[in-house]
């Protein structure tokens, strides 16, 4: 089974802006950008605090479509990603939560969709596939057997349209692997994460990470009320490498987010990633 699509557009990248926004009303583009960077930085106080064991709970606010900057903050742990723009829409379509005919729906190019990688690491420029698709089998890849099998049916079964992904290794040695799975409705990734990812243990073994259990103590830090988050830690005694798994179930995309790391895979760069993408999902 391919990811790939026949008719799609040529593949979209996110917009890079290196430049920071400014003050400006609230109602203009800059304003935007400003709230924007205020939102963010409240990820940095959540991850910060979460990692400190604080109970405070801090949220990001939804923001609206337009420039999302990237966090930089090296002292905290942080990555420092380039400075992102919801890829545009086509003429006349609403926004993914704001689409009253086909709530969830995302019209813009999912390719667009993916989180990039943060600046200083090395691309996996495999996961680009062809033409920015995935073929499903590279994703299903990240699974073990019989796992893999009952997972790609699954997928068949419930209509699967394609897959898109991006992935990365930063200077310490994490391995970030990015990918979106977008359906037909949003209600077929509702079913999906309700009956397979929404447990106290995944409901498909990733490879290296055989045993895995439900994190509760890592907070939300999107905010986002359209967007259902579950995450995954293994159990001690790690094997090769600690993975850390996050799945987001928003309108009709499916995003799966894996890190492992050689030690220890950080808090801070996975909650960071997990915000980031749900940011852009919106």
């Amino acid at each position: 089974m391919s990811g790939t699509t026949s008719g799609e557009a040529g593949a979209a990248e996110p917009v890079l802006d290196e430049e920071s926004g400014a003050a400006s009303e609230p109602s203009s583009p800059r304003g935007r950008l400003r709230g924007a960077a205020s939102a963010l930085r409240c990820v940095t106080a959540a991850v910060v605090f979460a990692v400190a064991g604080t109970t405070t709970a801090y949220g990001v606010g939804r923001l609206d479509r337009g420039d999302l900057p990237g966090l930089a903050a090296e002292a905290d742990g942080l990555w420092e990603f380039p400075r992102l723009s919801s890829p545009p829409l086509p003429s006349d379509s609403p926004a993914p939560f704001a689409d009253e005919e086909r709530p969830g729906a995302h019209h813009a190019d999912p390719r667009a969709l993916v989180l990039p990688a943060p600046k200083g690491a090395v691309e996996d420029r495999a996961l680009r596939g062809s033409d920015g698709w995935l073929a499903t089998e590279d994703f299903l890849a990240e699974y073990v057997e019989p796992d893999r099998a009952a997972l790609g049916q699954l997928l068949v079964d419930s209509g699967l349209r394609h897959v898109t992904a991006r992935g990365w290794t930063t200077e310490d040695g994490t391995r970030t692997r990015v990918y979106l799975l977008h359906f037909g409705t949003a209600a077929v990734v509702d079913d999906l994460f309700h009956r397979h990812m929404g447990l106290d243990a995944p409901g498909h073994r990733v490879r290296g990470a055989e045993r895995a259990v439900s994190d509760q103590e890592l907070p939300d830090t999107t905010g986002i009320e359209e967007i259902r988050r579950a995450v995954y830690d293994e159990t001690r005694p790690y094997g090769r490498e600690h993975v850390r798994q996050g799945y987001l179930s928003a309108g009709d995309v499916l995003a799966v987010v894996l890190q492992s790391r050689e030690g220890t895979v950080g808090t801070l760069p996975f909650l960071q990633t997990l915000a980031l993408q749900s940011q852009l999902l919106t």
